[in-house]
């Protein structure tokens, strides 16, 4: 797993988030602070955030440790 300072660096915008389970989420719109990634409107044109520490790996994509359910019911509408 990456610490967050090294996500944070490695991290661009548009980057497809995948969770660990395979499904693709949506895509990076920016780093919000610290701490969070603000993933790209959703269709109702709502950002949700998740933790840069559930980021397992970065590559081509942010890869998470956690299933596209799990990040579902823990993402936040709010930083």
């Amino acid at each position: 797993m990456l610490d967050s300072e090294t996500a944070r660096e490695l991290i661009r915008p548009h980057m497809a988030v995948v969770a660990s389970d395979g499904a693709e989420l949506a895509s990076v719109d920016h780093i919000e602070g610290r701490n969070s990634i603000a993933l790209a409107k959703d269709d109702s044109g709502t950002h949700h955030y998740i933790p840069l520490s559930w980021v397992q790996s970065v590559d081509d994509k942010v890869h998470l440790d956690h299933t596209r359910q799990e990040v579902e019911q823990e993402w936040s509408t709010r930083p």
